[in-house]
């Protein structure tokens, strides 16, 4: 029996943050070459108002991820 292997694609990381205004929880994809500590802001998907997105990667790759109303 032949068995076909694929690689997989590398997965893109993803983090999660509250939107101050809604409450909902919202899914963002991490861009890990722009540092350990980052800072940027972005329209809530949900409600469109604007959020302060933290994130935060430790040593180990684990990353932190929260907002704030802008």
């Amino acid at each position: 029996m032949l068995v076909r292997l694929e690689t997989a694609k590398p997965m893109t990381p993803e983090g999660a943050y509250i939107c101050d205004a809604c409450g909902e929880e919202i899914v963002v994809p991490l861009d890990l070459s722009q540092g350990a500590t980052q800072q940027y802001v972005e329209d809530c998907p949900v409600c469109c108002r604007p959020n302060v997105i933290h994130v935060e990667i430790d040593e180990e790759g684990e990353a932190r991820v929260w907002a704030e109303a802008e």
